[in-house]
């Protein structure tokens, strides 16, 4: 331990609260926003059909004037789709802009959902990519984050044939139910017979006994004194 009287140099003093107030600055910050679009990382939709590609944000920091825009990118381009502002907890999403007709907003903040996923209508092979959502909140000093989500678009969906599977499950579930019921009956049969020995043994003990006194062996109440001789 340090002497008494012994004073911390300045320039370590100088680090150390250099050190602590940069992580007191930085560590709320940096946990505060969220931005999610769900475990599914890619989803597979039908040419000519409806897709929602969802996005969820949270922060426990509260927000205000948020800031929200959605960006497309693909093998050949890279452009952002809608832009959007929710002012505060009690207003919905609007959007500022939005460069293609066939995409919706269809989130909202009701119920604390905080919701800013978009529908596309009407998919087209041209929209397979790659959408990221991004969010920056003012009240965090602008703080930003973001998460991407895979599409693919194809003719129609495959069907997966789970003949082959359902008859293993089946097959592996009917091996295990017959021994189960196998186990169970050579329990039961265990148990029979050994409660039939028991009750044999218990006869014979009985039969024994019972010879012995009608015969007059030794050691009976049957036993008898030899005649006398004249």
């Amino acid at each position: 331990m340090p002497e008494a009287g012994y004073q911390v140099p300045a320039a370590a003093r100088w680090l150390g609260s250099g050190l602590l107030g940069i992580a007191l600055l930085l560590f709320p910050w940096s946990l505060a926003l969220e931005v999610s679009v769900g475990k599914a990382t890619t989803i597979t939709a039908v040419n000519g059909s409806d897709v929602l590609l969802p996005c969820t944000f949270s922060t426990c920091m509260g927000f205000e004037n948020l800031h929200f825009w959605w960006t497309f990118n693909s093998t050949e381009e890279y452009k952002n789709l809608l832009d959007g502002t929710v002012k505060n907890e009690k207003s919905e999403p609007k959007i500022r802009s939005n460069i293609d007709p066939r995409i919706e907003l269809a989130g909202s903040v009701k119920e604390k959902k905080n919701n800013i996923s978009i529908l596309i209508h009407f998919l087209e092979f041209s929209d397979k990519g790659k959408y990221t959502c991004r969010v920056k909140n003012p009240k965090e000093k602008n703080a930003q984050h973001e998460a991407t989500i895979s599409l693919i678009v194809v003719e129609k969906l495959v069907e997966v044939d789970n003949t082959v599977t359902i008859i293993i499950v089946s097959v592996v579930g009917g091996l295990i139910g017959f021994l189960i019921v196998f186990m169970l009956i050579k329990k039961f049969i265990t148990f029979i017979i050994k409660k039939t020995q028991e009750k044999k043994k218990e006869c014979l003990v009985n039969s024994s006994g019972n010879d012995n006194t009608e015969n007059g062996m030794a050691g009976s109440k049957a036993e008898q004194k030899a005649t006398p001789k004249l």
